[in-house]
């Protein structure tokens, strides 16, 4: 697992030749329908046509005109975007290189990023375990490295004897967040129930995108003789025997339906879901996210699938 932590100006650097780069292009050509804005100003008024919106009709101008006119909008493509961001001691997990945190930083500098440079602003909510921090949101390459270094400089409680609860953060984002905006809730969801019915509200009043931090070993328990597991959070520790088929098997289960359970929950909460997992490429996460959110967008509105959105995605199969 990293130890090491860049600084922020380093850490940006890295990611927009890594990351970025790979993205110019793909993201940015579809950024309309990726980040929709969520404003609509009035722009003319004109005739109606065939196959016009009847719901667009002016009713007070064609009553003086004796004829049907409808209204035409533009809208307004500015994201207010905020990253409510769960840094408890249970996301200072990793089994490689890259740890749980370090992928959740990459991820939300690289999407401050793309959102910033098209003069969006990006807010933080960043949660220890136990207290939330919150940066308002700005625009600029200043504020979003102090965004890093806040993310950076936060510091999970290990061994507090009691889980994260992500209704906190998730409260803070409800009182703090007035202007309908997209909202990235990045976490492992290892969190106590309760959260959500918070995660619907926010759901029905902005665009949310719940974004799950993962590894790989926290879904399979490899053969590795007698361990001592202990919980990141609580500090409880228990010895088991790996080499114990029924320890493993009975570990995956446990994994299996918390998966389903996180899943369900999601679901009922009406908002989009993505995984970052610590072996994954993070561009080709993102570049999923892109696609499906296309995908999406293409079946509410009735138009035809392109094949590369469809291989990409891996919806061909």
């Amino acid at each position: 697992m990293s130890t090491s932590t860049p600084d922020p100006q380093a850490l940006l650097r890295r990611l927009e030749w890594t990351v970025l780069k790979r993205l110019d292009g793909l993201v940015h050509g579809d950024y309309r329908s990726l980040f929709r804005g969520y404003g609509l100003d009035l722009a003319d008024l004109r005739e109606y046509q065939f196959n016009d919106d009847v719901r667009h009709i002016d009713w007070n101008v064609t009553a003086r005109m004796q004829t049907p006119y409808v209204r035409e909008f533009q809208e307004d493509r500015e994201v207010n975007a905020w990253f409510l961001v769960d840094l408890s001691a249970s996301v200072g997990f990793g089994s490689g290189a890259t740890g749980k945190r370090d992928i959740a930083t990459d991820f939300v500098a690289i999407m401050a990023r793309l959102l910033s440079r098209h003069g969006n602003s990006v807010g933080l909510i960043s949660h220890d375990g136990a207290a939330n921090t919150v940066l308002p949101p700005r625009t600029g390459r200043r504020h979003l490295l102090q965004l890093i270094s806040q993310m950076q400089q936060c510091k999970s409680l290990a061994g507090t004897a009691a889980l994260t609860d992500l209704s906190s953060p998730l409260r803070a984002g409800w009182n703090a967040i007035a202007r309908r905006s997209m909202i990235f809730v990045v976490s492992d969801f290892f969190s106590a129930p309760g959260w959500g019915e918070l995660l619907a509200r926010l759901a029905r009043r902005h665009d949310v995108v719940a974004v799950r931090v993962h590894d790989p070993l926290e879904s399979t328990l490899p053969d590795l003789g007698l361990v001592t597991l202990q919980d990141a959070e609580t500090g409880e520790q228990i010895l088991i025997d790996t080499q114990d088929r029924g320890v493993r098997d009975r570990f995956e289960q446990i994994a299996s339906e918390r998966e389903e359970t996180l899943r369900r929950t999601l679901m009922q909460a009406g908002v989009d879901a993505m995984e970052v997992s610590t072996q994954d490429d993070l561009a080709e996460t993102l570049l999923r996210f892109a696609d499906l959110r296309q995908l999406r967008s293409r079946m509410a509105t009735g138009g035809a699938f392109p094949a590369h959105l469809i291989a990409r995605t891996g919806l061909a199969a």
